[in-house]
């Protein structure tokens, strides 16, 4: 602890014997350090802020969603700092000026392209941010620069935004033309390869549709004509059942049916019911029905020869009748469409088993005409789409923008901290001045304590004679003091004048 106090002591008396030499290396490193903080540049940002609003109801109407529109803004958004638009930028403000070659200009653009930043807040908020410091132009100059830079990016983002959509529907269209006169071109060579086929092949004409669809379709509606018949056959059966079980005529006044009559019109009724479920005739209710059936005949014909006189003609059994004949038709017109169909899908199969390779090229040219009629047709319907929308971008704009925060003017500089750094640039002099001062001291073969010097030698140091300077060494000594306070001061003093000087410059801006 001892050693470590004593060489402690030490260096601080060579430190403090040499101040003079620390002085003059703490102001030639404050001097240097100061100059090149002074060198550099003040910086100014300028911020900007724009809304986008994207949502619009007619234009959603017309397939015009926000995702697509906000693909779009993105899309400009990450260009915008692109060489072209950059040099946009500096052609319209004063970084033109000085710029002759090629090389320049594109140094330039590199250089701004560094400080130029888009960022977004949300979905729909933009913020362009330019930070520019020049030395060759004055801080206001700086400041209005930056401020020029923003403002000219935010021209720009507006106006690709707004031509974006209008040019992209033109070269959209443009393309959709030539397509459309290329399928119109292909299209009706192929209605001239089908008609030049069909009139030497007419059995293979079939209404534009190849010959496997056509069986296909057939074949579905004869499977439905099935269904049809049965369901219309069963209807038929219930009229049957229903018109076995009403008389003809009505005996009397009254008209309804008693005793055994009606308890087999109910039968029969019942029989056609169970016959519509699609029982069977070996199925126990359908045999127990007619047997039921069988034994109430016998009971209405011994009621019938006993009754008396004619009667009057029942309009339920004639409606019955009509039912009944209106229903045979249907039945009818729906079996000869079915056997109408079995001839045509035994035609089909007939052609495709005596040519395969006829038929092959006639579903091959149907074929090719239909994909070529379906892609142009949706091209026309695509083009009406486009051209509707591009109405109604050219009367109803469906992305308004708003500047929210227009570019500000810069009162402070961002950047550098200048203040900060002329009081780093003191405590690097003084440090450097300290640490010059000690090398010297270490180099220098001198003592500054007896048990230093008995530790070198190895030799016991039996005491040190005082120095004692006389009456023109202490006047001396007090001179050069004051000439170290005043140097001292110096510094502290330039610092102060410095830091002065900046913060006069900046109320100046503001």
């Amino acid at each position: 602890m001892d050693q470590i106090y004593d060489e402690l002591r030490a260096a601080l008396h060579s430190i403090w014997h040499r101040r003079p030499l620390a002085l003059i290396v703490a102001w030639v490193v404050c001097v240097v350090g100061w100059m090149i903080v002074g060198a550099v540049p003040n910086t100014y940002e300028s911020h900007g802020r724009i809304y986008v609003q994207l949502y619009d109801p007619v234009a959603a109407q017309m397939g015009m969603n926000g995702e697509d529109r906000q693909h779009d803004i993105d899309r400009v958004r990450d260009t915008l700092t692109s060489a072209v638009h950059l040099s946009r930028v500096i052609n319209h403000t004063r970084l033109r000026q000085g710029i002759t070659t090629e090389k320049q200009m594109e140094k330039a653009i590199q250089d701004l392209g560094t400080a130029i930043r888009v960022t977004s807040d949300q979905n729909n908020l933009f913020e362009i941010s330019a930070s520019y410091g020049s030395m060759a132009l004055t801080n206001k100059e700086n400041a209005a620069l930056a401020h020029d830079i923003v403002e000219k990016m935010i021209d720009i983002f507006h106006a690709e935004n707004a031509a974006n959509s209008a040019g992209e529907v033109v070269d959209t269209m443009r393309f959709i033309d030539q397509q459309l006169n290329q399928r119109q071109q292909e299209l009706n060579a192929a209605e001239q390869r089908r008609a030049a086929f069909e009139k030497v092949h007419p059995e293979f004409a079939s209404g534009g549709e190849s010959m496997a669809a056509q069986l296909v379709q057939d074949r579905n509606e004869e499977r439905s004509l099935d269904s049809d018949i049965a369901a219309a056959q069963s209807a038929l059966a219930v009229v049957n059942g229903q018109l076995a079980g009403t008389p003809q005529s009505l005996t009397g006044a009254a008209a309804p049916l008693s005793g055994a009559r009606a308890q087999l019109a109910q039968a029969m009724g019942q029989l056609s019911a169970l016959r519509a479920r699609g029982y069977t005739d070996s199925h126990p209710d359908i045999i127990a029905t007619r047997n039921e059936i069988a034994a109430l005949r016998v009971q209405a014909a011994a009621e019938g020869s006993g009754g008396g006189g004619m009667g009057t003609p029942n309009p339920a059994y004639a409606t019955l009748v009509s039912e009944r004949a209106d229903r045979q038709a249907t039945l009818s017109s729906l079996q000869a469409r079915r056997a109408s169909l079995e001839t045509d899908i035994a035609k089909i199969n007939a052609q495709q088993v005596a040519d395969p390779g006829l038929v092959m090229q006639a579903q091959n040219i149907a074929r090719d005409y239909d994909v070529l009629k379906t892609q142009y047709d949706k091209l026309v319907q695509n083009r009406e789409d486009l051209r509707l929308k591009g109405q109604v971008e050219n009367a109803h704009d469906s992305v308004k923008f708003q500047v929210i925060d227009p570019p500000s003017t810069p009162r402070a500089p961002i950047s550098p901290n200048r203040p900060l750094l002329l009081v780093l640039v003191l405590f690097i002099g003084i440090a450097s001045g300290v640490g010059a001062a000690f090398v010297i001291g270490e180099i220098r073969a001198t003592f500054a304590t007896t048990a230093k010097l008995a530790r070198a030698t190895g030799i016991p140091v039996l005491g040190a004679i005082s120095y004692r300077p006389s009456q023109v060494g202490k006047a001396l000594q007090q001179r050069e003091f004051k000439h170290f306070l005043y140097g001292t001061a110096g510094l502290g003093g330039v610092l102060l004048l410095l830091m002065a000087l900046e913060f006069f410059q900046r109320a100046m801006m503001a």
